[in-house]
This record gives structure tokens, sequence and C-alpha cells, in this order.
């Protein structure tokens, strides 16, 4: 089944007469007839019935109708939007961000970008860093920014910037009469395990023992907000990274003995052609002053 069979059966459907369809399609009768025979062929029974001057559709027809006419729809649909695309009215850019990752690193270079490139469509999605890696393997996302440690070989990675990690615990606490909290102090307190983190990855990646086999972990939680309203709460303490947003009154200090860190990256896939969008948002990436954020 060709598309032009399509378009000349819905013409015959809507003029009921294959002279003036043919008109409209610009094409000789003839060959219109010939369209229409081999698509009644293809499809098993007749399409139209003619008598006389006049010209209905046939019960095959009127079932066929709505389904012809939506594949035409939906191919003229694509032929515009690729030509969109290829004139770049358009300018699609998927973009995946690890959830603790904090959104004030990256409004502003955001605003960057849609100045650069007017005609931006951005598609955000925001995921933990494993489940990013696997849609960018998949071509699902064009471009990520990851705090992992490790990568697939099929992934380039360029650096952005680094935080470290710091103890996070409520007013009053007694952390708050020290400079750094050391590892070892962390052994009486109970945890509250953020379940997004990658922090146990980025302390392994220091060639350390896993980080919780010598904590009280009390409780566990993938929503941010979570943790820090059940610190807040008294409720125990918890890692994050530096440059995580945090409820008014959360109190923090640098994790020391070992100190923990872990690099943010730009990530793309090896061998994938960079679209318009993409060269840009990296180059503006790579320039970014990423510490000074909002």
């Amino acid at each position: 089944m060709e598309m032009y069979q399509i378009r000349y059966f819905l013409a015959v459907c809507d003029t009921l007469n294959f002279t003036r369809a043919a008109e409209c399609c610009n094409v000789a009768q003839p060959s219109m007839t010939r369209a229409i025979k081999k698509l009644e062929e293809e499809l098993g029974g007749a399409l139209f019935r003619r008598e006389r001057r006049l010209t209905h559709l046939t019960d095959l027809g009127r079932l066929m109708r709505p389904h012809l006419q939506r594949v035409y729809e939906s191919a003229a649909a694509a032929t515009d939007e690729a030509a969109k695309f290829e004139k770049r009215e358009k300018a699609p850019l998927r973009l995946g961000i690890m959830c603790t990752i904090s959104p004030t690193r990256l409004v502003r270079l955001i605003t960057m970008l849609e100045a650069r490139v007017p005609n931006l469509e951005l598609f955000l999605h925001e995921e933990k860093g494993t489940a990013l890696v696997e849609e960018m393997m998949k071509g699902e996302l064009d471009v990520a920014i990851i705090g992992l440690p490790n990568l697939p070989e099929r992934l380039n990675s360029i650096p952005l910037y680094q935080e470290r990690y710091v103890v996070a615990f409520p007013p009053g606490h007694r952390f708050e009469n020290m400079t750094t909290v050391p590892m070892v102090e962390m052994s009486d307190e109970s945890y509250l395990q953020r379940a997004s983190c990658e922090f146990s990855s980025n302390f392994e990646a220091f060639g350390l023992d896993r980080p919780y086999s010598n904590l009280r972990v009390r409780y566990r939680s993938e929503r941010e907000e979570w943790i820090q309203a059940m610190i807040l709460a008294g409720m125990g303490c918890s890692f994050m990274p530096e440059y995580m947003p945090l409820f008014p009154g959360l109190r923090t200090r640098i994790l020391d003995a070992p100190q923990v860190t872990r690099e943010i990256k730009l990530v793309t896939v090896s061998g994938r052609q960079f679209t318009p969008a993409l060269r840009i948002f990296a180059q503006l990436a790579q320039s970014y002053d990423w510490h000074k954020g909002l």
C-alpha cells in the first residue's frame, strides 16, 4: 500500500467522482483508476461502486475510510515535523538530570541556552544516576548531567564541577560545635538514608569500605523532602551533597576523615551526532560558573 493510493482513495471519497478527484490530485484519471484498483486488490474487495455517473462507497470502503484517513494524516504530520526539524524551526533537546543535583545549579544555564537557541524545545527528565545511564545507552536522552564515579565505556564524560559531602543535622545538635564532622562521629547517630543518593558509590571510589556498615540506619526514603523534614524533627542525621537545597533551619558541616567528594559530569554517547542545540548546550555547560549557581 502506497501513500499516493491512500491520497487518491480519500479524494474520491470526498468528491464521489473519479474525474474531479483526478483533477484535485493533479493526475490523469486512468492513473487514478489503476491506483484505486491496486488498492482494492490489496484490501481484498471493491471500495467504490459505480452506477452510471454516480460513485458510492461500498461497505468495505466505508469501513476503510477512517483508518486510511488516520494513516494519511499521521504521515502528513510526520512529514511536516521532519521539514520543521530540517529548517530548525524546532530545536529539541532531551536532557537528563540526576535527581540529587540541585536545580539552582542549572536554571541560569537553561536561560542562557534559551537565549542562544530561541526555538528550543527542552525535555527535562530527572532520575537516579544509574537509570539515566540506561536511558542514555538506549538513545532515550541526548545528554545527561550525572555524578557517578564510574560510567560505561560507550559514554563520553566532561567534568563540570566537584562538590563535597556534608552531614546534615537539626539545630542544637552537637555537630554545631564542630568545624567538620569526622566519619567516626556518625557511629553513635541515628542515620537517615537517602535511597536516591549515590554517596555509597562515591565513597567506595576512594577505596574505602562500605559507609553504612557502621551506621545505625533508622529510616530510608527516596524523597529528599522527607529526609530533610525528619532531620529537622530531630530523628537523625544524613549525608548529602553540599549544594543540595536545604529546608530553612537545617544545619550542615563538611564530612571529614575521610572527606568525600563527587564529580558532576556532562555525559553523551560516543559516536552519536550532536544536534545544534546539544552542541551549544555542551559549550555553555563547559564555560558555565557552576559554583555560582543562582
